[in-house]
């Protein structure tokens, strides 16, 4: 995971989740890395993508997705 980079962070799964589906319909392959403490419930999802994606995959979570 060396070049990969994050694009989005979330506290609910669930939003995480869904990044990662708009994403893979771009075809890009992203990864959620789970950095929630299981004890104490309190941390944050990150959605990853290769470092060639960044700039694109941050363009497409800010132009298609919308948590409201």
């Amino acid at each position: 995971m060396k070049n990969w980079k994050k694009v989005f962070e979330a506290p609910i799964l669930h939003r995480a989740e869904i990044v990662k589906a708009v994403l893979e319909d771009h075809d890009m392959f992203p990864v959620i890395i789970d950095k929630k403490d299981s004890s104490y419930l309190f941390g944050h999802y990150e959605v990853m993508v290769e470092a060639d994606h960044v700039l694109r995959a941050i363009k497409i979570i800010e132009d298609d997705i919308r948590f409201e």
